[in-house]
């Protein structure tokens, strides 16, 4: 089988867009492939974090994938920090990148807008990112259309690296594919359909978040921005709102969302359909956090022998990197 590996920041308050973005593909492909996934608590600390907050936001993410549907005994879960690695691994990727490579990432200069202190793992964590995926000879790696940029430089890494140490009969890196779902892959804002779904807007009547309440999901999609025509059809470019819904109401069905608006003749009924579908998909993965987050102790065993079977695999492709740079045997 292929083998998949994606990452998630514990970052808290899992919002739809997430979910639907990236979470029930994960749990999709756990079943046709060999899966691989990861916390990526070191990845949080590029800025600053409460080590307390910080300590459960990641035990609640382990809970939350789990609650949707990963399986422990189906893929390897664990957090980024516990398999060292990552760390010896992303130190060999900046070794590899150019400054100027990692100077052209769009999301370090967005996130480098917002905060007076830059760090410098901020600036190289797309390094750290490339090691994350390549540590573990992944073919695909399923994730939004924002992060293309990301695994395109990871791929450029593999590709330069290969050539720098290794041969055409035998590279050192697999060189990974981006993978994302033909749905639901970039959830919007509800109530700013222009710009995508945000935890930094969690308090927001335009982010929908997991562990919202039921009647809240609902009042959310009936407030949310569509336009002043009244045809329901898929129109990214010039229906935003509408078209978000009708992503929305796609991803949640398993439909289309170019076909899945036939037979709404008014938005208001699109928006109560769309809502109510969400509210059936969460209700139950919110009954099974609740279950999961009564006993941490647990989710901390899963996340260690995940972690073990993590380390496994790594160092095998560390040893594999380090010996073909040259640096001496452990």
């Amino acid at each position: 089988m292929a083998r998949v590996f994606s990452g998630i920041q514990p970052s808290g308050n899992t919002h739809l867009g997430n979910l639907l973005g990236a979470i029930v593909n994960w749990v999709k492909l756990q079943d046709i492939h060999d899966a691989v996934y990861c916390i990526v608590d070191l990845h949080a600390i590029t800025v600053q974090q409460d080590p307390v907050k910080l300590r459960q936001s990641t035990l609640e993410m382990a809970q939350m994938l789990m609650a949707v549907g990963l399986d422990p005994d189906n893929c390897i879960l664990f957090a980024q920090s516990s398999v060292p690695a990552h760390g010896e691994g992303g130190w060999l990727m900046e070794c590899t990148v150019g400054f100027g490579e990692l100077n052209r990432m769009t999301q370090f200069k967005d996130k480098g807008e917002r905060t007076e202190f830059i760090s410098a793992g901020l600036f190289t964590y797309p390094a750290l990112q490339a090691a994350d995926i390549l540590l573990y000879d992944t073919d695909q790696v399923p994730v939004g259309d924002d992060q293309r940029q990301h695994i395109e430089l990871a791929r450029d890494i593999a590709n330069r690296f290969n050539s720098r140490y290794g041969t055409e009969e035998e590279p050192i890196f697999v060189v990974p594919e981006h993978v994302i779902p033909s749905a639901g892959a970039r959830v919007m804002d509800l109530k700013f359909p222009e710009n995508k779904m945000s935890k930094s807007n969690d308090g927001s009547a335009g982010t929908v978040l997991v562990m919202d309440d039921l009647k809240t999901i609902e009042k959310k999609f009936k407030r949310a921005t569509t336009d002043s025509d009244t045809e329901v059809y898929y129109d990214p470019e010039n229906k935003a709102g509408v078209s978000n819904l009708l992503s929305i109401l796609a991803a949640v069905t398993n439909g289309d969302p170019e076909t899945v608006g036939e037979g709404y003749e008014r938005y208001g009924d699109l928006k109560v359909a769309t809502g109510e579908a969400v509210v059936e998909m969460v209700r139950p993965i919110q009954e099974r956090y609740n279950e999961l987050a009564a006993d941490p102790a647990e989710t901390l065993r899963i996340l260690q022998a995940g972690a073990a079977k993590a380390n496994t695999v790594a160092n095998a492709t560390l040893e594999r990197a380090r010996n073909a740079m040259g640096l001496l045997p452990r």
